[in-house]
């Protein structure tokens, strides 16, 4: 008989959670209060990003923080009411991007991502829907003469990491992609990376492989968590689910299942929005552009052009602040002929710990509990990487990366 793991969360890493799982023989139950790929998993900018390496917290953040603390930079906006009534977690947020710590969390970010591209590839070629993966690279852009030596700079990091990229002057720019304006006098294309038309249509294919291969999918609000003699107990609006292993892979809502239990895993979010436009004048994008300067991603998705914008740092429930998202559609229109907006501005969370590190593997003194979240941003690059990684440390597995940097005990 399988053994029955019950996974929380149908964002992409949960999704990949169960598909790994179920690929060792558990007999998988994954919940979720949405349709797999509603929530977070919605509205990324749909890259995989295998050169996403350096985090948001890195050592240069500290000659940026005047600007971004006074939010005069559409990068980063920071609700200072919620910074200072919990500023536990900013103060550590700030401690890890000290130099020392740089190298370390370049390498763990590097094993999330060497095969995320490879990942995809073979779960949308199981799934039936690789028509959906774009390998065109993306293409990254600054719009001051000073961005060369940037370029150079990145062009060295993603090269010791075995990363091949093109630094671009505005021919070259023209030549990659015709309907930028000529606007940017640097670019830098890096062919690694791959993107997808819709991501949240991907993680939805992804569900969709997990149930035909005999998993069981519920949707069904998840409201408490227990354990009980050697099984964990499952509680939703609808009924009681069992089993002895349970994965929480909940995004941003992971903690509130958590604090009962008497575990803070001292996480919070990054909140973002999304706008989609129609293109105007024939223009068109062969693949995701990274505006640096004016902080947003521009990706052509089915519903449209997808621009992306920075980081909200404000509570996860907290109204919408417009500010950013105006801000860079503003900037977009300068680099790209835009046409009119389709359907409504979207935002979302997106779970994230202080060393911009997730956790996976088990939940200290916890037998049976299991953690896979705090992706941040990044979470449609890494969440397959991050489902193989769970499942071999659950099954008893050599993990096919070092856990160490990932491990749940490191913040609780």
């Amino acid at each position: 008989m399988s053994r029955s793991i019950l996974v929380l969360g149908a964002g992409i890493v949960g999704v990949s959670c169960a598909l790994a799982l179920q690929q060792r023989g558990f007999a998988v139950t994954l919940l979720d209060r949405r349709e797999p790929g509603r929530e977070t998993s919605y509205g990324n900018a749909g890259v995989i990003g295998r050169s996403s390496l350096v985090p948001l917290n890195n050592p240069g953040l500290y000659a940026k923080l005047p600007g971004y603390l006074g939010n005069r930079h559409p990068a980063l906006h920071l609700d200072w009411r919620r910074a200072l009534t919990s500023p536990g977690w900013m103060l550590r947020f700030l401690w890890e991007a000290r130099p020392s710590q740089a190298v370390a969390r370049i390498a763990a970010m590097d094993g999330l991502t060497a095969t995320a591209v490879t990942l995809h590839r073979a779960l949308m070629q199981q799934a039936g829907i690789s028509h959906r993966l774009r390998e065109t690279g993306t293409l990254k852009l600054w719009r001051s003469e000073a961005g060369l030596a940037a370029a150079r700079a990145e062009q060295a990091l993603l090269q010791a990491h075995g990363i091949a990229s093109e630094i671009l002057d505005r021919q070259g720019i023209s030549a990659l992609e015709p309907s930028l304006r000529p606007i940017f006098p640097t670019g830098l294309f890096i062919a690694a990376n791959g993107s997808v038309d819709s991501p949240g249509a991907v993680t939805a294919g992804y569900a969709a492989l997990f149930v035909a291969r005999g998993g069981t999918l519920v949707q069904d609000e998840v409201t408490a968590l227990r354990r009980e003699g050697t099984l964990w107990r499952v509680q939703t609006a609808q009924r009681l689910h069992e089993a002895g292993d349970v994965v929480v892979a909940l995004g941003p809502w992971s903690a509130d299942l958590l604090r009962p239990l008497g575990l803070d895993p001292k996480l919070d979010v990054e909140r973002g929005y999304h706008r989609h436009f129609a293109a105007s004048d024939g223009a068109r994008l062969s693949r995701p552009v990274y505006d640096v300067d004016a902080a947003y991603f521009m990706t052509p998705m089915e519903e449209g052009y997808r621009v992306t914008s920075g980081v909200d740092l404000s509570r996860r429930d907290a109204p919408d602040q417009l500010r950013q998202i105006e801000s860079v559609t503003q900037s977009a229109r300068e680099a790209f002929p835009l046409g009119a907006v389709r359907g409504k501005t979207w935002r979302g969370a997106r779970p994230t710990l202080p060393d911009s590190l997730p956790m996976i593997g088990a939940a200290p003194e916890h037998q049976g509990l299991w953690l896979a979240f705090g992706n941040q941003h990044l979470g449609f690059s890494t969440g397959p990487m991050t489902g193989e990684l769970l499942a071999a440390l659950l099954n008893g597995e050599t993990p096919p990366i070092d856990p160490k940097p990932y491990a749940p005990g490191r913040y609780l």
